[in-house]
This record gives structure tokens, sequence and C-alpha cells, in this order.
């Protein structure tokens, strides 16, 4: 079977094809030459990246034998792929396959977005996520953002630049702070939001925001139980069951991580999965609001997007 990437080249170069012959026309937004204006970052690859590349741009001549193929420029454009191409999800935000969107692809990454990336079919859409005026660069996400300064520019390593955003730039200590609210734990008091700094002196978590501290060894014990809980999901199979495993997930890593943990937020995007699966909607649009607050934290109005 035809990988995505694979069936995506395959239209590529038939619809370049249909173009060039004049058997569908040309648009502003639908011309293969739009392609040709996309970074390839061939020179940023390795010898083994550039040699896949090119063995797959072998396998489309052989899969199009009656189309010219210029094996050079396949080659360069699975490198444009690999950059440049979306993965397209339905409403139940199941993939569905790959498509490449030129005109899009030449919008600006930030790590916060005034704007959003949605599917409604093959059609893309870029939503503003806050007013956005006259003369202002519309930005988009390019990975996930809720995720520390250091864990995304790995993710960025596969776009071949260093992103430069505000969040990416600010000083040590809102760096800290920020670790301390995506990977942190919560405060001893549940009504505050404060983020928890540790003192390696007294063995303790202090907030930031109260002052209450937790103790080291408290801490470890609900991570312990929050690893078994963990560990018995994995032979989960049935969405019913796997829905109350979950729940009971949640409800321990409550105890522990900062409301707007990562850790936390993956919980109930999974539980967001599972009840869609079940046909649950009022449950897993419950779950989609108690997901908002955490990019909230690095967006102006994320609700643009609901």
């Amino acid at each position: 079977m035809l990988t995505p990437t694979l069936r995506l080249m395959i239209r590529l170069v038939l619809r370049r094809n249909l173009q060039d012959t004049g058997v569908i026309p040309k648009t502003a937004t639908d011309n293969y030459y739009l392609v040709a204006a996309l970074e390839s970052h061939m020179s940023d690859l390795d010898e083994k990246q550039l040699l896949l590349y090119a063995q797959m741009a072998n396998l489309i001549k052989m899969i199009l034998p009656s189309v010219e193929v210029d094996l050079r420029e396949i080659t360069e454009n699975f490198s444009k792929l690999s950059c440049n191409a979306h993965s397209i999800c339905d409403d139940q935000l199941r993939p569905l396959g790959t498509g490449l969107y030129p005109v899009i692809s030449i919008i600006n990454h930030s790590c916060s977005p005034n704007s959003v990336l949605v599917f409604e079919g093959r059609i893309a859409v870029v939503r503003a996520m806050q007013p956005i005026h006259k003369g202002d660069e519309i930005l988009i996400s390019y990975i996930e953002i809720a995720a520390t300064t250091e864990t995304r520019q790995e993710y960025l390593k596969q776009y071949f630049f260093t992103c430069s955003c505000l969040r990416c730039i600010k000083n040590p200590l809102e760096e800290r702070k920020e670790n301390a609210i995506l990977e942190g734990y919560r405060c001893k008091d549940h009504k505050c939001i404060g983020y928890l700094f540790y003192e390696a002196k007294e063995k303790k978590f202090t907030c930031q925001v109260c002052g209450l501290s937790r103790d080291e060894y408290e801490i470890n014990r609900i991570a312990k139980e929050v690893s078994t809980k963990c560990a018995s999901l994995a032979s989960t199979v049935n969405p019913s069951e796997a829905s109350l495993l979950y729940r009971n997930l949640e409800l321990l890593e409550l105890k522990l991580f900062h409301p707007h943990s990562i850790k936390l937020l993956q919980t109930r995007e999974t539980l967001l999965k599972i009840l869609m699966e079940l046909n649950d909607w009022r449950g897993a649009l419950t779950y989609c609001w108690l997901t908002i607050p955490v990019y909230q934290t690095f967006s102006t109005d994320i609700n643009a997007h609901y």
C-alpha cells in the first residue's frame, strides 16, 4: 500500500502534467509552480535522507511510466513535503491523509500564534484567534504549543529554523515559571493556581503566589501512584473501561500536577477522543473546554478556535 506522502506526490505530478497540457486550469491558489517557491532545505539534509528521497523519486517514476518525470525535481519535492505538508484530520481529530497547501505554507510560525490552521474536509482554513489589525503578520504554530521552550525548539528542528518569538526569548525567570506550570506541580491550596519552585535545601516545593509548600516525599508518593496507574492503562482496549480508568487517572493527576500541566492536558485530550469514540458528545465537549485554559496561557483569545 502506498504511503500518504507517495500518494500526495503522485497527485502532484499528475496535476502538474494536466495543468501544463491545459487539461485543467491554473489559478492563483491552484498552480503547480507555487510549489517551486517553497523551501526544500536540500542543503541541510544528510546523505542518508537525500538517498531516501532519491529512491522515492525513482519509485514515482516506476508507478507513472507514461508520465515524464524529472527525478531531481521530484527528489527536491519530497524534501519540500517533509517541511511544508500538513496532516489533514476530520472533525473528530482522526487523520485522513496528507495535503500540500503552498499558500498556507508561506505563513510563518510563532509559539504564540494569532491564528490556527483547521480543516473542513479537504479545505484548509486559517482562523484568527484574536483581532488582527491591518499590517499585522498572520502567524500559526507548526507544532504543539503546550510545551517548554526546549521541547518546542526540538520539535522545530524538522523545519530547519530556530524560533525567536517572544516565548522563546523570554528571560530566565519567566522561562522557569513556564516550565513550572507546564511540567511542575500544583499548589497545596487547590483554590490557588500558583506555580511551584523546588527548594533543594528544604526538600520542598514552594508556591510562588501564596507561599504554601509541598513536601518532596508527598510529591513522590503521589507521583508513584500516577506511574502505577499509567502502567495499568497499557493493556486497556475497551473504550468504556478506558474511559473509567482515565477518569481515575485524571483525579489522581489533579492532586499532583499544575492545572495547566502537559500531563493533565494529555490525559484530558485522551479522554476527549475516547468519549467521541463512545459518541458521548456532551462529555467530549466538557473535556474540550477543560483543555482551553492551557492554550489560553500562550494565546490572547483561544476561544475563536472553538
